[in-house]
């Protein structure tokens, strides 16, 4: 009898999860008004399912009124077109950054979507636990793959294919590993060794480039091989700091700071040393705001508008593109 009762629930369960997978196809509109759906006999033998389970799943969707069935010619589709597409955003922190990009999804989307936003603070566990409590429940998941420097990769990547590929969407970074995976991302080697070799000139009155890459805060380690690269092809020296101190400013040095603490601490330390900043030493902060404007600190950035568009886009048209996005230096004086 449990054996019996086991049995049941399993074929239920392919029977919710053959109508969930079509009546999401049908809102993202893969599956069109009027089109004809494979005929059961036909679906059965490309998916090796039985007969029985695809027409309990082909009622279920005729019942919620997704589909309607005409006799002797077979199953078309109706649609919902009042069904919001539904997202779930996983990013891997708050900042004014990633609110940009959230606010550009959800603006670019309008009330064609319902989207959540869940927070998985680098961590590969928090993450698993979220895609597994809302696996089957959003038409899309828009997720950010940075993790602990100390993260396994296979444990995170196991974790991104539980999610059917045509659901995911990758944002800010992309993983090869992962085949004809849609993403919206940011090469962050190429991206900064491109942007230093703009300004190759104005670097070269300095002798070494200093990254501040502090280790809590698990930036993508691609920006310091990005930098090193450049500075072994111009034979200039490069160190990697955690942290920032006055006592240890040195003259004829570029450096390149990820966060905004590091930036006020470097400046401060420049005044206190009597250092010009653009003459003395040079600064380059990553991702452009007003402050840094006013400040006339030069900044190599992404826009983070076109990355929130570009994904909203991407779900509004059904498409599974790849896409780089866009990476700019904005030379001001303090290189």
């Amino acid at each position: 009898m449990r054996t019996k009762q086991r049995a049941n629930y399993g074929m239920k369960s392919l029977v919710q999860q053959i109508a969930a997978a079509i009546s999401k196809n049908i809102d993202k509109g893969i599956y069109r008004k009027n089109e004809k759906l494979l005929s059961i006999n036909t679906y059965s033998k490309q998916h090796g399912v039985a007969r029985d389970t695809i027409e309990k799943a082909y009622m279920i969707l005729k019942r919620e009124g997704y589909i309607r069935s005409v006799s002797g010619k077979g199953y078309f589709v109706i649609g919902k077109p009042d069904v919001r597409i539904k997202v779930l955003l996983l990013f891997n922190k708050l900042s004014s950054y990633k609110k940009t990009v959230y606010d550009t999804i959800v603006r670019t989307l309008g009330d064609k979507a319902k989207v959540d936003l869940h927070i998985h603070h680098y961590n590969p566990a928090l993450l698993e636990e979220s895609v597994d409590a809302n696996l089957g429940s959003y038409h899309y998941y828009v997720i950010m793959p940075h993790f602990f420097d100390y993260s396994n990769e296979q444990e995170y990547l196991a974790i991104l294919k539980k999610i059917p590929s045509d659901q995911l969407i990758l944002l800010d970074k992309d993983l090869p590993k992962l085949s004809k995976q849609a993403a919206v991302f940011q090469d962050f080697r190429n991206d900064i060794y491109g942007a230093l070799n703009v300004v190759t000139d104005l670097i070269a009155k300095y002798e070494k480039l200093i990254i501040i890459y502090p280790l809590d805060r698990h930036h993508p380690p691609e920006i310091k091989d990005g930098v090193m690269q450049f500075c072994e092809e111009n034979n200039k020296k490069f160190e990697v700091i955690t942290a920032f101190k006055v006592d240890e400013l040195k003259r004829g040095t570029v450096y390149i700071v990820l966060t905004e603490n590091d930036l006020a601490d470097l400046i401060k330390g420049a005044r206190i040393s009597g250092y010009e900043i653009g003459k003395d030493i040079g600064i380059i902060s990553f991702n452009e705001t007003v402050f840094k404007e006013l400040l006339d600190i030069t900044v190599i950035t992404t826009d983070f508008e076109e990355m929130g568009r570009k994904t909203a886009e991407l779900m509004l048209q059904n498409e599974a593109a790849v896409i780089k996005n866009a990476f700019k230096i904005i030379i001001r004086k303090s290189l």
